[in-house]
């Protein structure tokens, strides 16, 4: 299972890196600092999609190491390729609702003019500071958004690495520890 996590891991990195590198380094040598609107929109879904989703995918991975090492004997069992699937499933699930919920709050508002950001990369900032509408309530919604998410995740990752810690700790011989603390 843990392999099957770090393939998702890895993908992830891979889809969130080429959705800004090739922006950026396109706006570096045309000397052009704008995105259009559409690129914006996507670029921004696609990002918090997939950032959002390692975040999960990080909880997730957590989660398989508390049941791998506090119930050794039910590893098999809980973490079975069906349910390790469902696992990643739903991380993905969470990325694709945050990704289209920051996008269309963020592009609910209205613009005045061009149909091109002036930022070399969509970024939330640039979009509510390009708007010519107010942005209190996009602001108040992606801020509480960012941080439940940010808790959830942060929240079970320190939980599961936790009980971790304390059953190798009630661990009584030295073997023992040091087998656990390798997994």
């Amino acid at each position: 299972p843990m392999y099957f996590f770090l393939s998702n891991l890895s993908f992830l990195d891979l889809c969130y890196s080429s959705v800004i590198a090739p922006k950026v380094l396109a706006s570096f040598f045309a000397q052009n600092q704008t995105i259009s609107y559409a690129g914006c929109v996507a670029q921004l879904l696609l990002f918090s999609l997939f950032i959002t989703t390692e975040g999960f995918l990080l909880a997730v991975m957590a989660y398989d190491r508390f049941i791998a090492i506090c119930y050794p004997l039910l590893y098999p069992i809980m973490m079975s390729r069906k349910s390790c699937q469902q696992l990643v499933a739903a991380s993905y699930a969470c990325g694709c609702a945050n990704g289209v919920i920051q996008t269309s709050f963020s592009f609910r508002l209205r613009f005045c003019g061009s149909s091109q950001i002036n930022h070399f990369f969509c970024d939330i900032p640039a979009v509510m500071k390009a708007s010519v509408t107010d942005t209190h309530v996009n602001k108040v919604v992606m801020f509480a958004l960012c941080n439940v998410i940010i808790v959830i995740t942060t929240v079970a990752i320190f939980t599961s690495y936790a009980y971790i810690l304390f059953t190798i700790l009630k661990t009584r011989s030295a073997e023992g520890r040091y087998k656990a603390f390798s997994t």
